[in-house]
């Protein structure tokens, strides 16, 4: 189910803006308004001049992570850069001239720097693994709910040479896998595909390096298979013509469940989303509509150069290339529950911990009654 913001709550937001009682924190990075503004006020949040800032929605602090899970988030990224510049005392419009709905975005490079985050109130809305945000859900005593599914699967098996079509093909070969990755998602997912063949795990021999040994060992041996998530699996494809996309895992996940691989999502703090009804579907208007931009071909070029901008790609031919590969998705209500809930079982039976030692309860999805 897709969501989008209804014409009720878009009139309310407008309403409220218009009247000066918006969001209370100003879009100005981590900070609030510019020194000497006359927006500031003594509690650190902001209003349109001559409003009340009391009345409306605290402006969330987002984290997003570097890989394929923040990609959706570029134009948002972008749009909130604009209003920042083009507004020094505050509450500032987007280049459509929409109001910037985030006080501040960060990106960083691990899910532990995001529930770390999280659980110290330092962000209030967050990019982050499916199985880390159950597992954080499941350590914080409920603390956090998700919001969204935003990315689906990400992980392919690239191949030097054309031995390996499907997931048997893996029998007895062996396959460089990121060393970051191991205990995580893609390990699990791995290992349930490779049971799905009937194989024993054991004819498979895995060897755990860093992305750039994996790289290192595909661009200068005349052979090779590896298994690595986009961008880095995108880079490598752009890198050494050689090399070829040879499985899907995202397709041969959707082969053996006949459902979706869902990898990343977006999640808030419970308090936060408590505290801020508006605030959160703001958000989720805006977001949904940050991904709509980024994996629209017609933008290819300007979503390309905003992906290789904030980082999540090296440079824009990566990102062109990565952006269809990314699997961006923005899934809510019931349909993220039951595409979660299928993931979350067969991860708790692969390896209880790797959920937080159960499946999350109702209170963990959020708009689900």
């Amino acid at each position: 189910m897709k969501r989008t913001l209804s014409l009720l709550l878009t009139a309310a937001l407008a309403l409220s803006l218009l009247a000066g009682c918006g969001p209370k924190n100003p879009p100005a990075g981590a900070s609030s308004s510019a020194p000497g503004s006359s927006s500031s006020q003594p509690d650190g949040s902001a209003s349109e001049p001559g409003g009340n800032a009391s009345e409306g929605f605290t402006l969330p602090k987002v984290m997003v992570l570097s890989g394929p899970t923040g990609v959706g988030a570029a134009k948002l990224m972008a749009d909130h850069e604009y209003a920042v510049a083009n507004s020094p005392e505050g509450l500032g419009q987007t280049p459509d001239g929409k109001w910037d709905i985030i006080h501040s975005v960060e990106v960083v490079t691990d899910n532990a720097q995001v529930q770390s985050a999280l659980v110290n109130k330092d962000v209030d809305i967050a990019a982050i693994a499916t199985n880390s945000a159950a597992n954080l859900y499941a350590q914080s005593d409920g603390a956090i709910q998700v919001l969204a599914v935003n990315t689906l699967g990400v992980l392919y098996i690239l191949e030097k040479g054309d031995t390996v079509h499907n997931m048997a093909d893996l029998a007895g070969k062996t396959l460089y896998a990121p060393s970051n990755t191991k205990g995580a998602n893609p390990e699990h997912i791995l290992n349930h595909l490779l049971a799905g063949t009937n194989m024993d795990l054991a004819e498979v021999n895995i060897e755990w390096l860093t992305p750039q040994e994996i790289t290192a060992k595909m661009t200068s041996s005349d052979s090779g298979i590896c298994m690595l998530p986009v961008p880095a699996a995108t880079a490598l494809l752009v890198k050494d013509s050689g090399v070829r996309e040879a499985i899907s895992l995202s397709d041969a996940w959707q082969d053996l469940e006949g459902s979706p691989l869902p990898m990343g999502c977006v999640v808030a703090r419970t308090e936060y989303i408590e505290e801020n009804p508006l605030g959160v579907e703001a958000f989720l208007a805006a977001y949904e509509a940050s991904i709509d931009y980024i994996g629209d071909p017609a933008n290819s070029a300007d979503a390309s150069a905003l992906v290789a901008q904030y980082g999540f790609a090296p440079n824009d031919k990566v990102a062109a290339r990565a952006i269809p590969q990314c699997s961006l998705t923005f899934v809510t209500g019931q349909e993220m529950r039951t595409m979660l809930e299928d993931y979350y079982t067969i991860l708790f039976q692969a390896e209880p911990k790797s959920i937080g030692g159960g499946l999350p309860y109702d209170s963990f999805y959020y708009g689900v009654d």
